[in-house]
């Protein structure tokens, strides 16, 4: 089963006066289980299709379907069963977490907001949850600025899985964090796919992707220039510029 799935997308932004169009009419799916790479260079427009999935970012034209039916309709479902089915994190781990706000009751408030306990109740969700993530007790209750970079993207992981999501779409949850807070987070990813998670990860990072990933879609000028099973694209790649990416990966980010 198809969990998400976008039609003929494409987004086109105005700028001083002039339209330019981030992204061009592609075709994407998320099976449910699975974990679906969007891969390329900076400015290749995979950070903006990732929001028209998550519903953050309309598109110009085409649309995108979860379970079936459009989210970009206008109806509730898009607003409450949608909002609470995809969540989404990002690169900068702030942009989902209040820098005012303990750690734990950040993720406990979205905790109540979706899943309807007391008080008491939530933190405790919020706690347990925070600690699974590797976040302890004692930094639980500090503020984001007290955190380091990766404590803060896993307390945004955190914060996104309180609201029991079926889809994590991850906008380049490792580039801003060093690299024992990329592996730490990957390990956590893994764990996340084993429960059943249906994950989009976006990256420049070939070496995550493969990691990661079962399928992948290459991205170039907002365009999908190659998909196919992560084994295939990195393999076995036949596109230029897939094979340009390819050969750029550290020697040991190769498997």
């Amino acid at each position: 089963m198809n969990l998400l799935e976008a039609f003929d997308v494409s987004v086109t932004f105005k700028a001083f006066g002039y339209e330019v169009q981030a992204v061009k009419n592609v075709d994407f799916v998320l099976p449910q289980g699975k974990v679906v790479g969007i891969v390329g260079e900076s400015g290749s427009g995979k950070s903006t299709f990732a929001r028209v999935l998550s519903g953050l970012q309309e598109p110009t034209g085409g649309y995108v379907t979860y379970l079936g039916a459009p989210i970009q309709d206008g109806k509730e479902i898009y607003k409450g069963e949608l909002r609470k089915a995809v969540q989404m994190v990002f690169q900068d781990p702030y942009s989902s977490l209040n820098p005012r706000m303990r750690i734990i009751n950040a993720v406990a408030e979205a905790v109540r907001v979706h899943q309807n306990p007391n008080k008491a109740e939530a933190q405790q969700i919020a706690l347990d949850l925070l600690k699974r993530m590797g976040i302890s007790e004692i930094d639980a209750f500090k503020y984001p600025s007290s955190l380091s970079g990766g404590q803060r993207q896993r307390a945004s992981v955190a914060r996104a899985l309180s609201v029991q999501p079926k889809i994590l779409i991850a906008d380049e949850p490792t580039s801003a964090i060093d690299q024992s807070a990329q592996s730490q987070l990957l390990e956590l990813f893994s764990e996340l796919i084993k429960d059943g998670l249906s994950i989009v990860l976006v990256s420049h990072d070939l070496g995550v992707i493969r990691y990661l990933t079962d399928n992948v879609y290459v991205m170039q000028n907002g365009e999908f220039v190659e998909t196919g099973s992560s084994s295939k694209i990195f393999e076995n790649p036949s596109n230029e510029y897939t094979q340009k990416l390819i050969a750029s990966i550290p020697s040991s980010g190769k498997k």
